[in-house]
């Protein structure tokens, strides 16, 4: 009997220390990331990169265990949503920059009878660095791997509203007992270049969406946090990024309770256990935040569960 496939696709992250330069040079390879036309460029720039930053990027990954945390998080997802789908669908994953690779993942479908893939990427809002990207080379190896079955994605599910009912609990869960009204929150996207989004990609107006979508459903919660802000995180280089940076929004909490909810992802990487709850944490100190607290992603949260076993019966049912 033909099965249906399931593939959560996500960007990777080092499964140890050796794999930090393979990462590296896969992500700033990818002509969505570094979007130069001249391939010739892009290698020089990707190689002179991965020169420099290999060494810093391996002691950010030792901080934070020797390794990304995103895959076996991804393994976790992976395996609850197995359970949720049932032995008739195959659940898998797939990374873009780190094993396991598309292809292996293919490889693997080729011994069952699957005659339809479901891709899901792993980011909630659609951003070519990021959706496209993912999406593309799954295509592109599927298309090279002889297999026959039909294929369809999900682009963006930020209006979902398990995976935003999801997200509020994960920040109930770091609110505790404490008291909403004194704490502002922030909530932290991954920035992008400006050149990115004057191109026409629509991350930054669907990040915008989704906190628009999570300030009514905290109101109506009784979330009632002091103020809501968006910051964009991670900039690199010199070129004009996203604003305001999170640093720039920080500097106007001295004395102040504030809660970072990562709102571009939604398993917990490097970005979120080393530049969010450490780096950004020490900042907080020098400007005299009074409280810093840091989310978790939705990762394995039932709730999440349950938003991508919807995305799946949604796909299916069109």
């Amino acid at each position: 009997m033909k099965k249906d496939a399931v593939i959560l696709l996500n960007m990777g992250g080092p499964n140890d220390l050796n794999e930090v330069e393979l990462f590296l040079k896969n992500m700033f390879n990818d002509p969505n990331i570094l979007t130069m036309k001249s391939g010739l460029l892009r290698r020089f720039v990707a190689g002179m990169i991965v020169f420099f930053r290999t060494e810093s990027s391996q002691e950010i990954y030792r901080t934070i265990g020797g390794k990304s945390p995103i895959v076996d998080l991804t393994k976790e997802i992976t395996g609850k949503l197995q359970k949720s789908l049932g032995d008739s669908v195959i659940v898998d994953f797939a990374m873009r920059y780190t094993p396991p690779f598309a292809d292996e993942v293919i490889e693997r479908l080729k011994a069952h009878e699957v005659s339809k893939i479901y891709l899901i990427p792993m980011y909630p809002q659609y951003s070519t660095t990021t959706t496209k990207s993912s999406l593309e080379d799954f295509y592109e190896r599927f298309g090279k791997s002889g297999m026959d079955a039909e294929i369809v994605d999900v682009d963006s599910y930020y209006e979902n509203e398990s995976y935003n009912k999801a997200v509020l609990e994960r920040i109930k869960e770091e609110m505790g007992d404490e008291n909403f009204q004194e704490y502002e929150i922030i909530f932290s996207a991954h920035g992008l270049p400006q050149k990115i989004v004057d191109a026409g990609d629509v991350y930054q107006e669907q990040i915008i969406k989704n906190v628009d979508v999570l300030k009514e459903m905290m109101q109506k919660n009784g979330m009632d946090f002091q103020a809501v802000h968006l910051a964009y995180q991670s900039k690199v280089g010199p070129m004009k990024w996203l604003e305001p940076s999170l640093g720039d929004a920080l500097e106007g909490m001295k004395d102040k309770k504030v809660i970072i909810y990562p709102i571009a992802f939604t398993v917990d990487n490097s970005e979120t256990d080393y530049e969010l709850a450490m780096e950004y944490e020490e900042v907080a100190q020098e400007i005299g935040v009074k409280e810093y607290k840091v989310c978790r992603c939705v990762n394995d949260h039932p709730l999440f569960i349950q938003a991508l076993t919807e995305l799946y019966e949604k796909m299916k049912s069109e």
